[in-house]
């Protein structure tokens, strides 16, 4: 921390935290076991609960990319030397690090991203059970056999790409860190990570974990401390990069494949969504009240998948909404670090800005504010970025809420007559990444799964993932796969191999004496 920051108790705890998981308890770019200092613009993080700076790094430079980079090629290639079995173990290691550390590491994520730490103890755990799943997918990831009509013995290696390059976001740091670490090393790769500026902690913690673990060569995992337009550029487009993974905003996303198309490099996107959350009047009331807000509310309904725009059948709508708007006013709202607390601040202040923003312009355009619509009176003298749970009523389906992604705590309701319509209105988007439908109808159930466009799609329920299930999106959602089998084979290149296997093969072509 520069001389002068302001320092806040988090800041203090923050640096003890630091001091127990990374080297030297210093903030840089973690590159082979080592933190390595940026020579670019100073970079604050931003406690989201006070709005209060927490500490001050410097942004990696091209040079800190260059060495990461350089560190990379030689780990990979010892990592693929390895055998297959040897590498699961040293990827189990890592989810045995990640649970011996678990309380460090959720509490990092809730002091520096502001999550509340009944979310983030949940999700440190889910990031073990990642390790521990593609730990086990090491030694079985194998190729075909392909009965080619010729002499030969044709099969397939399932080959890693080298250095794969990675962009997280900051609405799930170390969620998303696990997330897209675990099938790209288990796949053979080496991983040169470059999270958020705004929240870099957790994900340095991670790696350091990472470094740590039985068998696994330093550099294998480095981890970028800097901002998009400078290290995280410099890394999609280095001249070692083979893989480029991107989780973040659709507009972002676009930039990022068009730069890697340049260069001949394939990518990976998760970009955002604007699901639908579908509510037809035979629905069991209890369970789709309660799935209602943990589609929007839940992580402040900062996630690529939140059910923000809620389609409820006419016939049950108004009852709906106000029962809606009464218990979303009721959800334990404040201090992240409170285990009580399920909605925590809104993690930036641009972010916090937006939200107001795009809910103004709402109500201006003739939505009804049910609940919420601003900072709660309680938390203004926090400083925090703290915005209460919000209900649109009487929202356009054409409306700026209802088709562009708000990333908050704000539901956009609209209603509707029959299943073709809700189907038509739930697909009334460019985003597809998820969905849901409640109803006691198994066949309707079933109908509307198929007709929406969406990677994910949930039945009576929502936000259930899980890393062996397959995690991805449609149209503006983006392509390719981030768990389950399918994010594994999307870490490899498969090659061929023909082997003659005559003892006189047939000569199709030239001349010998």
């Amino acid at each position: 921390m520069p001389d002068g920051a302001p320092r806040t108790d988090a800041a203090a705890r923050i640096a003890e935290l630091l001091a127990a998981l990374l080297p030297g308890g210093r903030v840089g770019s973690l590159v082979a076991g080592a933190i390595l200092p940026g020579g670019g613009a100073m970079l604050d993080l931003v406690n989201p609960a006070d709005g209060r700076v927490i500490l001050s790094f410097a942004d990696a430079d091209a040079a800190v990319v260059d060495a990461a980079m350089a560190a990379a090629g030689p780990a990979q290639r010892a990592w693929w030397a390895m055998t297959a079995a040897a590498r699961g173990r040293a990827i189990w290691d890592v989810a045995r690090l990640v649970r011996q550390h678990a309380d460090a590491l959720a509490e990092l994520e809730t002091l520096s991203a502001g999550k509340p730490i009944r979310d983030t103890r949940g999700e440190v755990a889910k990031v073990a059970e990642m390790f521990e799943y593609y730990a086990g997918w090491a030694d079985k990831l194998h190729g075909d056999v392909i009965p080619v009509p010729t002499s030969h013995l044709n099969y397939t290696r399932p080959e890693p790409f080298g250095t794969v390059v990675q962009i997280t976001p900051w609405n799930a740091p170390i969620f998303t860190a696990g997330w897209q670490i675990a099938p790209a090393i288990a796949a053979g790769n080496a991983v040169v990570l470059k999270p958020s500026e705004l929240t870099p902690l957790t994900s340095l913690a991670l790696a350091a974990l990472s470094d740590q673990a039985a068998g696994m060569p330093r550099g294998l995992v480095s981890v970028l401390a800097g901002a998009g337009p400078t290290a995280g550029a410099a890394a999609v487009g280095h001249r070692d990069t083979r893989l480029v993974v991107f989780v973040g905003s659709a507009e972002t996303g676009a930039q990022i494949a068009a730069s890697t198309a340049r260069n001949i490099v394939p990518s990976i996107l998760e970009l955002g969504g604007k699901s639908a959350n579908i509510v037809f009047a035979d629905a069991d009331p209890r369970r789709a009240l309660l799935g209602a807000q943990a589609a929007i509310f839940g992580g402040a309904g900062q996630s690529c998948v939140a059910g923000s725009r809620l389609l409820v059948e006419r016939a049950i709508h108004a009852e709906f909404v106000e029962r809606l708007a009464q218990v979303a006013a009721l959800i334990p709202f404040g201090q992240p670090t409170d285990p009580r607390t399920q909605i925590g601040p809104i993690n930036n202040r641009r972010q916090f800005d937006r939200i107001g923003g795009m809910v103004a312009a709402a109500a201006a355009a003739g939505a009804r504010i049910a609940t919420g619509g601003g900072c709660p009176e309680a938390l203004r003298g926090t400083g925090g970025f703290f915005y209460a749970p919000t209900i649109l009523d009487g929202v356009a389906p054409d409306a700026a809420i209802a088709r562009e992604e708000i990333f908050g705590p704000v539901l956009a309701v609209l209603p509707f007559d029959t299943e073709e319509e809700a189907v038509a209105l739930a697909n009334a988007t460019p985003y597809g990444l998820a969905g849901a439908v409640w109803t006691q109808d198994v066949g309707r159930a079933h109908r509307v799964a198929a007709a929406v466009r969406a990677g994910t799609f949930w039945i009576n329920s929502y936000k259930t993932i899980n890393v062996a299930s397959p995690f991805g999106g449609f149209g503006r959602s983006g392509f390719g796969r981030s768990s389950g089998r399918e994010a594994l084979l999307a870490y490899t290149q498969t090659k061929s191999v023909w082997v003659e296997t005559a003892a006189e093969p047939g000569v199709a072509f030239g001349y010998v004496d």
